[in-house]
């Protein structure tokens, strides 16, 4: 009997200590989810607390970003970047990459948005959250100064153009039965033209402009331009809503206070949003 009541009693202390162990483990993944922050809904507290918001971005599309004579990083979509960042008391830390391969840097979170121009489009919103929109800007077709034959957009039916192969402009040009040429960029876009490896690009119409004000001379011409407007805005992965949110008002106040139309005015003479 007294074997018995011992081996019950071990049996019960047995129970209780896995229960215990059970307990803890428990409390443990617990503590471990509330210190890692678990998902992306925290980014926005973890770019404070870094004190830096990663923006993806080009740095080779002019006048929204790229790198002027000294070297700088700069454009249109630096300037809103780090005025966002700033609002938010983070300071902006750019990280460059070919466009093809920028949604790619989004998607393994190499940076927590892009800024360079990225149109808002449906297929893209069932993937990606934007901010509201602040660029709105039309699309034109470029053409050799030379060429005589290219009028409209539909004179490029088996012809070359050159285009970055995911943006919104090769698809445009694929729509009229272009024969696409990948390219890393703009700047690439407009050296096989001038060389007259390419017919034509499709590309937007504020770039072309600036392009043709810095550059009066080379050999390129606007021969038509779309009917519709594109917005495009800041890109983000899904589930940072407090992210978005926190760059929606930052955008707002910038807009409200003067300070977009003061680097609107000084990248392109004029309100770039209406």
């Amino acid at each position: 009997m007294k074997k018995l009541t011992t081996l019950f009693a071990l049996l019960l202390t047995a129970v209780f200590m896995l229960s215990a162990c059970g307990t803890s483990k428990d409390d443990n993944a617990s503590k471990d989810e509330k210190n890692t922050g678990s998902t992306e809904s925290d980014l926005l507290a973890k770019v404070q607390e870094d004190g830096e918001l990663l923006v993806g971005t080009e740095g080779t599309y002019p006048p929204f970003t790229y790198h002027d004579e000294s070297g700088k990083l700069t454009g249109f979509d630096v300037e809103i970047a780090e005025e966002i960042a700033a609002r938010l008391g983070v300071k902006a830390k750019f990280m460059e990459t070919q466009w093809d391969a920028m949604f790619a840097g989004l998607d393994s979170k190499r940076f927590d948005m892009i800024a360079n121009q990225v149109g808002i489009k449906e297929e893209r919103l069932v993937k990606y959250d934007f901010s509201e929109p602040y660029i709105s800007s039309t699309a034109v077709l470029v053409t050799h100064a030379d060429n005589k034959e290219v009028k409209s957009f539909e004179d490029l039916k088996g012809l070359k153009s050159g285009q970055s192969l995911t943006s919104n402009y090769a698809e445009i040009a694929k729509s009229y039965g272009a024969e696409l040429v990948g390219v890393d960029g703009f700047n690439q876009a407009i050296e096989l033209l001038n060389s007259q490896r390419v017919d034509a690009t499709i590309n937007d119409k504020l770039s072309v402009l600036d392009f043709q004000k810095q550059k009066p001379d080379a050999k390129i011409q606007i021969v038509a331009e779309a009917d519709d407007v594109a917005q495009s805005g800041l890109m983000f992965r899904k589930g940072n809503e407090t992210l978005v949110e926190a760059v929606n008002k930052a955008l707002n106040e910038m807009i409200e206070d003067g300070t977009y139309d003061d680097i609107s005015e000084k990248w392109f003479g004029e309100n770039v949003l209406e």
